[in-house]
């Protein structure tokens, strides 16, 4: 699949490939409407199709599909069989450079009795932000992929 393909792998065919992935065994499109809480097994053949059309997954004797190819995702990156958007990974980047932030200006003003300098302050500020963002824009895009059957779960419990 070309680089051009994956980026517009999205919406409920994105949800019916991170689902065949997660399970890491043969499904079927009963088993993938459940799962990615789709309207019909019809829906979810036709999803599976299309994947398997774009040489992501491939049918089996049984007529289950399976991966044939995990490739990356536009905005996400594979954490073993779990789809994770990128910035959730960025903003652990910046939550670490906060943190040792936090532990020099805690040091200044605990150990040396000093006040800490406002330019540590004022990148304390600037990463505390992008951490901010760059998490809520993480779960943001997570929710909007995460199927709809999840959601229910999640809130019930």
């Amino acid at each position: 699949m070309t680089n051009a393909e994956t980026e517009n792998l999205g919406g409920k065919t994105l949800s019916v490939y991170a689902y065949a992935v997660k399970e890491g065994k043969p499904v079927g499109p009963r088993e993938v409407m459940r799962g990615a809480n789709l309207s019909s097994p019809s829906v979810a053949y036709w999803h599976l199709q299309k994947l398997e059309a774009n040489g992501l997954l491939e049918k089996n004797t049984y007529g289950e599909y399976v991966v044939k190819e995990k490739v990356g995702i536009s905005g996400h990156l594979w954490v073993g069989r779990n789809l994770v958007p990128r910035m959730m990974c960025y903003s652990l980047f910046f939550m670490g450079v906060l943190a040792t932030e936090i532990v020099i200006i805690a040091n200044q003003l605990l150990v040396q009795g000093k006040l800490p300098s406002t330019d540590i302050i004022y990148l304390a500020i600037t990463n505390g932000t992008a951490t901010f963002l760059f998490l809520a824009e993480g779960f943001w895009l997570r929710q909007r992929n995460k199927p709809e059957q999840q959601k229910l779960h999640d809130k019930q419990n």
